[in-house]
């Protein structure tokens, strides 16, 4: 038999956002449930982190550590299953999750963040935040006085990461698999043709990742040779290919998406299109700057929102009840 919770806030996800949401929707004093199985979210699989004020050189895995134990201190549950469903039910919303575990819930914030395009190359999950990362902006500072570090991609950010790593590393192979970089913006371009510490690699892709599980990775093998070799030993692989935002609930409830980005579109409380139902973190496009500390400060505002969305729905019962005369019931 399934089970069945009642709450004021339901939270999805256990990253930053969801954990920031958290915090705050607890300290509001409503009834909160935090649901998700997969727990820290990007920021847990980044490897060190050095740009999130008060913790420098810290592990993404540990610092999404502090903010569950935060959140754990103020007594809020977490359901370790996904959201599988969600509809309206009157005044709140029957979510479903896959456990089973069926939730009313009057406000949900959506804390569910985006899904790293990947190589899908052997090793490539084991040896992420050990040689491999999803983030330029942030882990470039770890290649610092390093030999060489490489960025697969041929976007803004795959442009914006080889530029920033240049700053740090040696040498930056930026590798693309088509024969020209078409889609940055020309301003990036303009920067990317000074930088004289990038190499491109056109028409050319990671084919293997090199190294070991004790050390992580050490090179890459590529597709076509690049001045006769067909391995290139790196101490780092961004893989800038993108990221999709995960739309499978938010369109289920119909929530206005941004056609620009993908994303889930917000107002600066956010809001999504659907009253009572908020997102937060990478899952919006409430900021191009995907970090932890953006995702923290939306997850907070977002609480702000769904908090007062439970305090009026709570007092239009109340003055439903009030004006409901003794004795009589629904029919």
């Amino acid at each position: 038999m399934s089970e069945f919770k009642q709450v004021d806030v339901l939270i999805v996800g256990q990253g930053a956002a969801a954990f920031a949401a958290g915090l705050y929707s607890s300290r509001y004093q409503v009834e909160t449930l935090i649901a998700s199985e997969q727990f820290g979210g990007e920021t847990a699989i980044g490897g060190t982190i050095e740009n999130y004020p008060g913790q420098p050189d810290i592990d993404g895995f540990d610092l999404m550590m502090k903010f569950k134990e935060q959140v754990d201190k103020l007594g809020t549950p977490t359901a370790y299953s996904n959201l599988k469903s969600v509809e309206k039910n009157g005044d709140v919303y029957r979510a479903v999750l896959d456990d089973g575990t069926e939730i009313d819930a009057i406000s949900i914030i959506l804390a569910v963040g985006r899904e790293r395009r990947k190589l899908h190359l052997p090793k490539e999950e084991e040896w992420t935040g050990n040689g491999v990362s999803y983030c330029s902006t942030c882990d470039a500072p770890l290649y610092r006085n390093k030999k060489a570090a490489a960025v697969v991609g041929g976007g803004n950010a795959a442009v914006e990461g080889a530029v920033l790593l240049a700053k740090y590393a040696e040498t930056v192979y930026l590798i693309y698999r088509r024969d020209q970089l078409t889609r940055p913006e020309p301003i990036l371009l303009k920067v990317l043709n000074q930088t004289e510490n990038v190499k491109i690699l056109y028409s050319t892709e990671v084919t293997e990742l090199l190294g070991s599980d004790e050390a992580g990775l050490t090179g890459i093998r590529l597709s076509m040779p690049w001045e006769g070799q067909d391995e290139l030993t790196i101490d780092g692989l961004f893989i800038e290919a993108g990221a999709d935002p995960r739309l499978e609930i938010p369109n289920q409830l119909g929530l206005e998406i941004n056609p620009d980005t993908g994303e889930v579109h917000v107002d600066r409380g956010l809001n999504t299109s659907v009253e009572g139902i908020y997102a937060a973190g990478d899952l919006t496009d409430g900021t191009e700057l995907k970090q932890t500390i953006t995702a923290a400060a939306q997850g907070a505002i977002a609480a702000l929102s769904a908090y007062q969305h439970v305090m009026e729905v709570k007092s239009d019962w109340r003055e439903a009840e009030a004006s409901t005369p003794a004795g009589v019931t629904g029919g």
